[in-house]
């Protein structure tokens, strides 16, 4: 439990400057191309930090919404700029072309609700980002529902830290595993029910 502590002492040290915001800024942009930065992580930990009183809720929800509508567009714009390349690999034969289309048919179907789910699944943004570029989504339609899912996941993720710094204001170490501990359970909630749903559609068509 020692070095536990030690690291969320460090964490706090650390999350408490200004310059925390810029972080979670960065961060937030870059998980959603590259899905192995940890940006709900440092959103939480923001999140702490102003429940604690060293920063603010406010700014931290703002540098986790606009990080992550930037990134969602950045994701949008790389796929649709190798759109061409990727539809004609795709598609040389019957069983990609097939595959390509149920692709198009799902966003098509639940696109809007799979935009704001998928920002909450580590890797599940990027892809559907990226897909959505590639298959030539209507960006007005787009930049919509992204920034709904970005307005979701950073009043959740900063709030979720928020509360538990504010419920162990003298005890970070407990308000930072809370906080993660019911981050990961949701996480793992919304696996579930994305697993459930496929077995139950796959029965449906089978």
């Amino acid at each position: 439990m020692g070095i536990v502590n030690d690291v969320m002492d460090w964490v706090k040290d650390f999350s408490s400057s200004p310059w925390f915001y810029a972080i979670i800024f960065v961060i937030a942009v870059l998980d959603s191309i590259f899905p192995i930065v940890p940006s709900e992580t440092l959103v939480i930990v923001g999140g702490v930090a102003a429940g604690a009183g060293d920063l603010s809720i406010v700014g931290v929800i703002a540098a986790g919404l606009s990080g992550a509508f930037i990134g969602d567009n950045l994701s949008y714009t790389i796929g649709r700029e190798a759109s061409d390349r990727v539809v004609r690999r795709q598609t040389r034969t019957e069983k990609g072309r097939a595959r390509f289309e149920r692709i198009v048919a799902q966003i098509h179907e639940r696109g809007g609700l799979l935009l704001v789910t998928a920002r909450f699944v580590p890797g599940g943004r990027t892809l559907l980002t990226l897909s959505c570029g590639i298959t030539r989504q209507p960006r007005r339609w787009f930049v919509g529902w992204v920034l709904i899912a970005a307005v979701v996941w950073s009043h959740y993720a900063a709030l979720l830290g928020f509360l538990g710094g504010k419920s162990f204001e003298d005890d970070h170490t407990t308000a930072f595993l809370v906080a993660f501990s019911v981050a990961f359970g949701v996480t793992i909630v919304i696996e579930v029910a994305r697993y459930v749903l496929k077995r139950a559609r796959y029965r449906r068509g089978s």
